[in-house]
């Protein structure tokens, strides 16, 4: 099986397509590795194909900062321009520019 390539990058500010959250790329997995329950717990007609990039956000929305694991085919580039202010984002990424947040490489 082929696996084509992520389309976004880590650092990379990107938006939900359907649902009002944003947030930044700090995994992504080259096809579905989430549980089988997750998976089921997404409405069938909502359900992504298992076939394709995901991506592991540092989320927000207007309530609240989590994490998000969403398929490419439900994401977009981010264009407000807007740094994201997750709590964690520190702790991964450095400075903001350009819709990107450059990575840190820390070493423990």
């Amino acid at each position: 099986m082929m696996l084509k390539q992520a389309k976004y990058h880590l650092g990379q500010v990107v938006r939900h397509r359907k649902h009002p959250f944003r947030g930044v790329v700090f995994d992504v997995d080259a096809m579905f590795s989430n549980t089988e329950e997750w998976y089921q717990s997404i409405p069938e007609e909502n359900r992504p194909a298992k076939e394709q990039p995901f991506y592991h956000l540092l989320a927000e929305n207007d309530q609240s900062y989590y994490v998000a694991y969403v398929s490419e085919q439900n994401l977009v580039i981010d264009k407000s321009g807007e740094p994201v202010d997750h709590p964690d984002l520190a702790d991964m990424f450095g400075n903001f520019s350009n819709g990107s947040y450059e990575l840190h490489f820390q070493l423990n």
